[in-house]
């Protein structure tokens, strides 16, 4: 059909049908349009000391052609490179979330989604992907982001454990108890080996530790294997009472201050666990949303909120292709399958 058939016949639909029309082409190109400096950005970022093997991690490489990549009704070209020590080829996006996936121009409308923390039923029916595919590429993501990480505290370290219910949200058959409902509750009073602990640690230029830490009470072996290499004789500790934090305190030299959780005394001077109790509530809040996770996957979670209160849950252009190009520097090998059959390592 030619183009003034089409034209045609585009002018015997509805006013309605016209807008609708008109609003899916320009959403579609710009979706193309805006993709391409966040892939440029990619490149240029990765390769800016020279173009770097994903495989060998050799700085023998050369660039090897072009491939082509279909965006929607669009064909693009992008370079292929090839290293000369292994021999292996590869672009700009192996080992990255975006590798292997169908749909590139979907990945900025799908990150604006995860920003504003939308279901993934309700991301799969404003990007026209299935919901299951969603929830892969947000685990891609997360696995890269969570790689995400910084040298040593300064100054002033607050530091607490919280706790979630130990879940495996997902799994068909529940071994050992009933299956829970939206999170459900446990079976036992206070902290047990229901509850996963989870260790954050928080100096007040912001520079935030969140992970998983093991099942139960936090114990000193777990602090110092968490966090013992981001903390110096410098620092200065504060605590709640827990006898964990003031052991590790103690063996490691830090000054230490310590905050009973009745209440009585908050703040003493400039030292005070206030603003990691702050995040506790803010994490706790957000987590709710999902109606529970499950704890193989809370690692992910906690490197997704981190992101977020980083960026002050901005959704503009800056933060999302924030996002895309910052988890694109570390590599990850997050595939269906070894996302589906990990487990929680206790």
């Amino acid at each position: 059909m030619a183009l003034k058939d089409i034209i045609i016949e585009i002018q015997k639909l509805s006013t309605a049908d016209q807008y609708r029309l008109k609003e899916f082409f320009a959403k579609s190109l710009a979706s193309y349009t805006a993709s391409e400096p966040v892939f440029k950005e990619v490149s240029e970022r990765k390769h800016k000391d020279g173009f770097t093997c994903p495989h060998c991690h050799s700085n023998n490489a050369v660039r090897f052609g072009k491939y082509n990549v279909k965006m929607g009704t669009r064909t693009l070209e992008r370079q292929r490179y090839r290293c000369k020590d292994c021999g292996k080829t590869f672009t700009d996006v192996t080992n990255t979330p975006l590798h292997g996936t169908h749909l590139p121009h979907k990945w900025l409308e799908f990150v604006q989604c995860m920003i504003e923390g939308y279901s993934l039923r309700k991301s799969a029916e404003l990007l026209g992907v299935h919901y299951v595919t969603l929830f892969y590429w947000r685990h891609k993501l997360l696995s890269a982001i969570k790689q995400m990480d910084f040298d040593q505290f300064e100054g002033i370290v607050e530091m607490d454990e919280t706790y979630f219910l130990y879940s495996e949200k997902g799994k068909r058959k529940v071994e050992g108890r009933k299956a829970r409902k939206r999170g459900g509750s446990s079976s036992k009073r206070g902290i047990s080996k229901e509850q996963v602990c989870v260790l954050v640690a928080r100096d007040r230029q912001k520079a935030t530790y969140s992970k998983v830490v093991g099942q139960g009470r936090i114990v000193k072996e777990k602090l110092d294997e968490a966090i013992g290499s981001k903390l110096s004789p410098t620092n200065v500790l504060c605590t709640d009472a827990w006898r964990a934090f003031m052991t590790y305190a103690k063996e490691k030299g830090l000054e230490h201050y310590r905050f009973k959780s009745d209440g009585k005394e908050r703040v003493r001077g400039v030292y005070h666990i206030q603003n990691v109790n702050s995040y506790h509530s803010r994490l706790k809040g957000w987590i709710n949303r999902f109606n529970g996770v499950a704890t193989k996957y809370l690692d992910h979670y906690l490197s997704w909120f981190q992101f977020l209160d980083q960026i002050r849950h901005r959704n503009d252009d800056t933060t999302i292709s924030k996002m895309i190009v910052e988890s694109c520097l570390f590599s990850t090998d997050a595939t269906y399958d070894k996302l589906r059959l990990s487990g929680f390592s206790k």
